[in-house]
């Protein structure tokens, strides 16, 4: 059984492996190990937008350099800091989804300031957001973001143009990738349900 596991969890990193040249990836529900999603490196230059919602992350210290990368979902995980790498890894992010972490009070989401470009930040669900006067604190320690949790200073709700700003430019070829992602899917989901059985 831990053989065929280590076979599915390396024809899932193969997968990954093929995808280097996309400007899109989704890897919700992947499993990270000690911090990685085996198979995500910096090969993957052209990248723009990732998805890693529920992968297990506690720390995004593993996150590949993404130099293109605009609009990062890392929400569903377990991150409570850390946040200073995505200057230095992903400095040009726009659009940042951190809902549903263990993010507790504003020192926390400090380091974002550095992160120029970002546009549009998410929150839901994490501790901070429970901060007396948490909004306007968040838009004074980064001024630089017009949304927080999709609504601007004045409680203005972002237009889906806004906050789907990312896509610009972004060839519309999901159906063409959709095959792919779904047999990748199909990895997965294979995976996990052997888990369970073993459980």
């Amino acid at each position: 059984v831990e053989k065929m596991k280590e076979g599915r969890r390396r024809g899932a990193a193969a997968w990954i492996e093929q995808q280097k040249g996309v400007k899109e990836l989704v890897l919700d529900n992947c499993r990270s190990t000690e911090g990685k999603i085996k198979g995500l490196t910096d090969e993957f230059e052209e990248l723009e937008f990732l998805s890693t919602i529920n992968v297990g992350l506690t720390s995004i210290a593993n996150l590949p350099k993404l130099n293109k990368l605009k609009k990062l979902e890392l929400s569903d995980n377990r991150i409570s800091g850390g946040l200073e790498v995505l200057a230095e890894k992903c400095p040009n992010l726009t659009h940042l989804n951190l809902s549903g972490n263990k993010i507790k009070d504003l020192s926390t989401i400090e380091p974002l300031k550095k992160l120029e470009n970002l546009k549009s930040l998410d929150l839901f669900n994490c501790e901070v957001t429970n901060l007396n006067d948490y909004r306007e604190n968040v838009f004074k320690l980064l001024p630089q973001v017009t949304y927080l949790d999709g609504y601007d200073r004045d409680n203005k709700e972002a237009s889906d143009s806004d906050a789907e700003g990312y896509v610009e430019g972004l060839d519309d070829d999901e159906d063409e990738d959709e095959g792919e992602y779904d047999d990748y899917a199909q990895l997965v989901e294979d995976e996990e349900d052997e888990d369970e059985e073993e459980e």
